[in-house]
């Protein structure tokens, strides 16, 4: 394996997509089998190159795990950077398996009932990928605007009312985001001359106390389009809605989207404001913030009614603890917080899967009935216990939603009970920079109720679902339906069973993050490749 080869693996995430959409948009849509075909096979590439990227990153094959790009070969921070490391590696590898969930759920009918699902999919995926790569802050926004502008097209895919509401609401909101982002990259590189991440983290201990203010505005404005994206209260309140009113495929991608938010925030605040005249500047508005959306969603979790929005709320419960756990500050802390980033994203997007399944099964007038015996608190009578067989798709669907319910509130033996059990440990366990004695507390007790109200709701759903209505008839669930779930179930299995590793991992990750003189030494001081080494390539 070559220097030069693997450099330009770097590029296939986005390239992959890049073109496989361009090609999609050109075949016909009458022809959906040739179309799907084509998206798994860039799919699965995807899937390909993030494990071996992955593999990379963590081993001795770059210095200190970090890879650096340099586009059209200009140096740093004159050129367009990517780089990858640990963290970025593992979203990509979490994007492209739970793309290949979503696309094979989409396969039975979802992606056929608009049009241009499959292009519209790929792009999603290269401003995703993109935005996990890059370096600069305007190439983020870049990425941004085509994860954005591809979302809008699949939140509407295969409209009705109730969709084309969520739907414009989602694009008002995201287009008034992508203002904030405009603005706030302007005003950083009218303050700091680059928009380099890494250059800029150097650039901020030079400037004066006036540009440092003008910076930090900048920088304020640049995170509201992010914690919009990521649902922070009170700018996330457009979440539930999009979440039940979008198709099951395009909802479980969505919950990656929430996440992107997250990840720029992480990345951005470690990387600038960690040391020199700016260190610890937001570092409390996330932690309150994130406290703030925790309950939240944990209150929207109790009320809820409808799956679709408990799973909405659900996400807003994850990104409110992922953001507190940025703002606590303790780097234990943000390894526990990776690893319960990737539990709760893979439960929450099978549960939103899983939705459409169990729907098959919940008639209107089972739901009243239901609803109204435990309000009147009417009980059956007690009948004489017979031995009856349960149908292998009724046992799917109840096996399935106890799997999402379990990781999603932490109960044990999954893996979300070890994401929740290494938050309460860092937090009971605070190193050097960790937050204060009752911030702490505060954030404990959130944990724990969020923990709380999502077993009572998805419990009070399960009962309603599948023992309170009587005569349910078990539903015709295809192979294309029940792999994707259960895909997305065994890797929290696997997460649960190699939890040492996987920990291991994020905790370097993290641990690399609060090193950002690393970053700063591999990306400005990445050597171009000289002419000679060029034309000693060619053959």
């Amino acid at each position: 394996m070559s220097l030069a080869w693997v450099q330009h693996l770097m590029l296939a995430p986005v390239l992959l997509p890049l073109l496989c959409g361009a090609l999609l948009i050109l075949v016909n849509e009458r022809h959906h089998q040739r179309k799907f075909v084509i998206n798994l096979i860039s799919t699965v590439s995807l899937l390909v190159v993030s494990l071996v990227l992955l593999q990379l990153s963590d081993g001795e094959f770059w210095t200190d795990g970090i890879g650096v790009y340099l586009s059209a070969n200009w140096a740093a921070p004159f050129g367009v950077v990517l780089l990858i490391d640990r963290l970025s590696a593992v979203m990509l590898l979490l994007t492209s398996a739970l793309a290949l969930a979503s696309l094979v759920f989409s396969m039975t009918r979802w992606s056929r009932i608009g049009v241009h699902f499959h292009s519209l999919f790929q792009f999603l995926l290269m401003g995703i990928n993109g935005a996990f790569l890059t370096n600069d802050l305007f190439n983020l926004f870049v990425f941004f605007e085509v994860m954005l502008a591809a979302s809008y097209g699949l939140v509407l895919h295969g409209y009705n009312g109730v969709r084309i509401r969520a739907g414009m609401q989602y694009i008002v909101i995201n287009l008034i985001a992508s203002f904030f982002f405009l603005i706030g990259v302007a005003l950083i590189y009218a303050t700091a001359g680059t928009l380099n991440m890494t250059d800029l983290a150097v650039r901020v201990s030079t400037l004066e106390a006036d540009e440092l203010v003008l910076l930090k505005v900048g920088v304020t404005i640049l995170a509201l389009a992010f914690l919009t994206k990521s649902a922070m209260w009170p700018l996330g309140f457009w979440l539930p809605t999009t979440y039940a009113a979008a198709s099951p495929p395009v909802a479980a991608m969505m919950v990656l989207m929430t996440k992107i938010g997250v990840y720029v925030v992480l990345r951005l605040w470690l990387l600038v404001f960690s040391e020199g005249a700016a260190a610890g500047f937001g570092f409390g508005a996330l932690l309150w913030g994130g406290l703030a959306t925790l309950a939240f969603g944990t209150i929207g979790l109790l009320a809820s009614q409808e799956p679709g929005r408990m799973a909405g709320y659900a996400a807003v419960v994850s990104s409110g603890t992922l953001l507190a756990a940025v703002g606590y500050g303790q780097p234990s802390l943000i390894g526990a917080a990776l690893f319960y980033l990737i539990s709760s994203t893979l439960a929450v997007s099978a549960f939103l899967l899983l939705i459409e399944l169990i729907e098959r099964i919940r008639t209107p007038s089972a739901a009243m009935l239901a609803l109204t015996m435990e309000a009147f608190a009417v009980e059956d009578s007690p009948e004489e216990p017979v031995g009856v067989a349960i149908p292998g798709a009724l046992a799917f669907l109840g096996l399935s939603l106890a799997g999402c319910a379990l990781v999603i509130t932490g109960l044990p033996p999954l893996s979300g009970f070890i994401a929740k059990f290494g938050l309460l440990h860092a937090l009971l366990n605070p190193g050097p920079g960790g937050g204060s004695g009752m911030v702490t507390w505060v954030l404990l007790v959130l944990v724990v109720l969020s923990g709380l109200a999502g077993i009572i709701s998805l419990m009070r759903f399960g009962v309603r679902t599948f023992w309170a209505a009587k005569n349910v008839t078990p539903p015709r669930l295809q192979l294309a339906e029940v792999m994707p779930v259960s895909l997305l179930l065994l890797l929290c299995v696997m997460l649960t069973v190699k939890a040492g590793p996987a920990m291991d991992y994020l905790e370097r990750s993290a641990a690399s993050l609060h090193q950002p003189e690393t970053y700063v030494q591999r990306v400005l001081f990445e050597p171009v490749v000289l002419r000679e080494a060029i034309e000693g390539e060619r053959p």
